[in-house]
């Protein structure tokens, strides 16, 4: 259950998630968590669920998860927390891609995403300080240009396909490739940066823009 919220309360703000460019991309908008951590959940498909499903059962359960960590922690005793949990699936029309970990992820991914149009799902699930869990999925649609032998090598030697979610990440040499986008960039990226803004404020999460906002 979670910690009665009153007046006299602290109340803090945490991210729960390991990703630099979540925490990055809150801090571009003037917003800076006060404790960072990443909750460990299970995150493989269930049968026949759908990347929408997935996306929002994922954020979910982190912050599940997440609020487990915080209540059972004496050190927050008295604080009310509103604490973030974000997940990104990238899909290929219902085929949910990898989060490439080697180079068959990786080749099994471009193939997918070379001379096409994908998804990318990325869902927000905030807990707010009397404890009530909500979720929100922001959908864009990348669109990628056929890539040549030449750019396939000039990609996977970069690296920055590893441990991403379909095998890219959009600010890196990716964004080359890509010709259109159809939604939210930041979302690409990890975090849909207007609705997230909107859903911390009504869970008295303001803005400080004050010092770094570049992405």
């Amino acid at each position: 259950m979670a910690l009665p919220s009153g007046e006299n309360e602290k109340k803090i703000f945490i991210l729960a998630s390991a990703s630099e460019r979540r925490s990055l991309i809150l801090r571009s908008v003037g917003i800076t968590p006060d404790l960072i951590f990443s909750p460990d959940i299970d995150e493989k498909q269930l049968k026949n669920e759908t990347p929408d499903r997935l996306a929002d059962r994922l954020a979910r359960e982190k912050a599940v998860a997440a609020e487990k960590i915080y209540l059972q922690n004496p050190e927050y005793v008295g604080a009310s927390a509103v604490i973030l949990c974000a997940d990104t699936v990238v899909a290929k029309g219902k085929r949910v891609l990898p989060k490439a970990e080697n180079e068959a992820d990786f080749r099994q991914c471009v193939k997918l995403l070379s001379g096409g149009k994908h998804t990318v799902r990325t869902a927000i699930a905030i807990r707010s300080a009397e404890g009530k869990i909500r979720t929100r999925t922001v959908k864009t649609t990348v669109t990628v240009k056929r890539l040549t032998d030449q750019e396939i090598d000039l990609f996977y030697r970069s690296g920055e396909w590893r441990g991403k979610a379909g095998g890219y990440a959009l600010q890196g040499v990716f964004g080359a490739f890509v010709t259109h986008l159809n939604g939210s960039y930041s979302a690409v990226i990890g975090l849909p940066a207007a609705e997230t803004v909107s859903a911390l404020a009504n869970c008295g999460i303001h803005p400080n823009i004050a010092g770094e906002t570049g992405l």
